[in-house]
């Protein structure tokens, strides 16, 4: 059960340009005033947003990668960040273009963007030496998780299917997947 005031959430956050407009694999612009007629599981079809999708990618850099060796620093980093807050995670995962966390965070939807926003900033200054500029895009997805079953799958998830090179991390690490 989560704290007074608090709810657990899954959050989802990408790195910086990562999943643009015009995306093969399925995009949503902010607000869902424009998408494609696909999603990442079952991708629209790649001439839809053609022009859109050319546009972007001449004007934006390249999707930042987070190299394998320096995932567990980063997934280490949002960890002791969100617990340096006082807030608990039961779950972490890093793979190259995303991050996962199950976290107890506070109820109100603004106040946890901020914290989500420190949580990248403290994660991207440990690997600055090595990875300097922007990891992170803005924003991320922080889906409130209602019940002791979603939370137990959305541990799973994080945890046990996040395919090769990921840096996953569980509170219940010798835990193995059923």
């Amino acid at each position: 059960m989560p704290q007074p005031g608090r709810r657990w959430r899954f959050v989802t956050i990408g790195t910086h340009n990562s999943w643009r407009p015009g995306d093969e694999r399925g995009w949503r612009s902010r607000g869902h005033r424009i998408h494609s007629s696909g999603d990442y599981r079952n991708s629209p079809p790649s001439s839809e947003h053609r022009g859109l999708r050319e546009w972007v990618n001449a004007r934006s850099g390249r999707a930042v990668v987070v190299p394998r060796d320096l995932r567990e620093v980063v997934g280490q980093a949002l960890i002791r960040a969100l617990a340096d807050m006082g807030y608990r995670v039961a779950a972490a995962s890093v793979s190259g273009q995303h991050a996962h966390v199950l976290v107890e965070l506070p109820a109100d939807l603004k106040e946890v963007r901020a914290i989500g926003g420190e949580a990248k900033r403290h994660s991207s200054r440990a690997i600055r030496s090595r990875l300097a500029g922007h990891v992170w895009a803005g924003g991320g997805d922080f889906k409130p998780i209602d019940s002791r079953e979603a939370q137990t799958r959305a541990y799973r998830y994080v945890v046990f299917r996040q395919g090769a090179g990921a840096w996953t991390w569980g509170i219940r690490e010798r835990e193995r997947e059923p």
